[in-house]
């Protein structure tokens, strides 16, 4: 009937309409992007990369982010550009001007470098985000170096100062539940300000002849000190061998005095002579002079002696004579 006919195309096109509508939930999340379901503007879920579905809108959509893209952002500087060619970078002193723990004036330059780790609490529990890092990032860099002495900041302290930024600022995005993860803090700069780099790099001469004085005093101290520990240490051993060498030849002595005391306790009249006689023989053994007891021979007259000395002094001078002639 053509009633009965006229329905059922309405209803068939019906049917169409709705499956149409009921396709248009389909969609596709890049391998780049995570899929942010939203019903009547509620967030209900999260999607990972590849086809998905979602009830037809209005009653729900999607939003896809890019989260494998690196986001930056500049504190203490800009970077500029003149028709599409790079120029320097353009300080910002409100940002760049910081006060060390030893209350000196730094001027830092840093780039922060981050991505969307959770698309839904990036989309929905913060509302400017690129701000909400920056600003972030520039407060824990400020805490830290509050903390922190100028030297140490232009020396040795340019990574342990970025990793110290990164792992507060992070905390803080994590408090705030921003779904942002910091990947990098990379110091572009770390200075004594403009106004007073020419006096500050004065200062640090100064202090480097003050470190090499002080290298070289230590140098002459190390080198005298041990020459002067050893000059004492040889004085005090030679004047122990001179102890020692007095004290065995005094001791000597007084044994020898000893023992020639008690042999003359047992024969004085022996010990006497024979003293004596040693005494007597030391001192006439240089002199050229002979002693004859005339005494001992009777009253003769005879002197009964031959100088054998003599005739041997005699022989030796001929002797020489005779080799020098030759």
């Amino acid at each position: 009937m053509p009633g009965l006919r006229g329905s059922r195309g309405i209803v068939l096109i019906v049917l169409i309409i709705i499956g149409i509508w009921l396709a248009t939930g389909f969609y596709r999340v890049e391998p780049d992007e995570q899929g942010i379901v939203l019903r009547f503007g509620e967030w209900v879920k999260t999607t990972q990369p590849g086809l998905n579905y979602h009830l037809p809108g209005p009653i729900e959509t999607v939003l896809t982010p890019k989260v494998t893209r690196v986001n930056r952002v500049e504190i203490g500087f800009r970077s500029a550009a003149d028709g599409g060619r790079a120029v320097g970078p353009r300080p910002v002193a409100s940002e760049s001007l910081m006060l060390t723990g030893d209350e000196n004036i730094i001027d830092i330059h840093f780039t922060v470098f981050w991505v969307i780790n959770d698309a839904g609490k990036y989309l929905f529990n913060i509302r400017s985000p690129e701000l909400t890092v920056k600003d972030a990032s520039e407060s824990s860099m400020r805490e830290v170096i509050g903390k922190t002495d100028l030297q140490y900041a232009l020396a040795e302290g340019r990574l342990p100062l970025a990793q110290q930024t990164h792992e507060l600022a992070q905390k803080i995005l994590d408090q705030y539940g921003s779904g942002i993860q910091i990947t990098q803090i990379e110091l572009q700069k770390i200075d004594p300000p403009e106004a007073v780099i020419a006096s500050f790099r004065d200062v640090q001469a100064a202090r480097a002849d003050q470190e090499r004085a002080k290298n070289e005093a230590e140098a002459y101290r190390n080198d005298i000190l041990p020459r002067a520990r050893g000059e004492a240490e040889r004085i005090l051993q030679e004047a122990e061998a001179y102890k020692q060498e007095v004290v065995a030849r005094a001791d000597g002595e007084a044994q020898r005095f000893i023992s020639v005391y008690n042999e003359y306790r047992q024969a004085k009249e022996v010990t006497k002579k024979r003293i004596y006689l040693e005494t007597m023989e030391k001192i006439l053994a240089g002199m050229n002079k002979v002693l004859i007891d005339t005494a001992a021979q009777g009253g003769s007259g005879v002197v009964p002696y031959l100088p054998l000395p003599e005739l041997q002094r005699r022989r030796a001078g001929q002797s020489d004579i005779g080799g020098t002639r030759q």
